[in-house]
């Protein structure tokens, strides 16, 4: 078996170079480019977060993970599960009222954000 790549970043930055970009180059780096996302719906699963917490991936990142996506042709969105304890993330109307608090609607991540298993998260097929 083949040995598997790591890609590897700090998080230093510079005036030039902000996280933003050096994320940008990673994936460039790890071959995005060679996937043929031409017309293809692409999904970014994302965990949106808990209101009021900060353990999940800022708006920004996704915002520039789509617009590296539309430059090779695809049609992003983002997405995530309903949970299966009862609370802010059990349905999909609460779930995208979190997201929108956290900061994840198509203005601030560039592209629309769905459900991914339905409005009660029952959908599986």
């Amino acid at each position: 078996m083949e040995t598997s790549k790591v890609y590897f970043t700090n998080l230093r930055t510079t005036p030039t170079s902000n996280l933003l970009d050096k994320m940008e180059r990673l994936v460039k780096r790890a071959g995005i480019d060679k996937i043929d996302f031409k017309n293809q719906f692409v999904a970014i699963k994302i965990h949106f977060g808990e209101p009021g917490n900060l353990a999940y991936i800022r708006p920004n990142y996704a915002a520039r993970m789509v617009t590296i996506l539309r430059s090779l042709g695809a049609k992003p969105f983002l997405t995530d599960c309903n949970t299966l304890y009862s609370g802010r993330r059990s349905n999909a109307v609460d779930h995208l009222a979190s997201a929108m608090e956290n900061g994840f609607n198509p203005l601030s991540a560039k592209c629309d954000v769905i459900i991914a298993d339905g409005l009660k998260g029952t959908e599986y097929r």
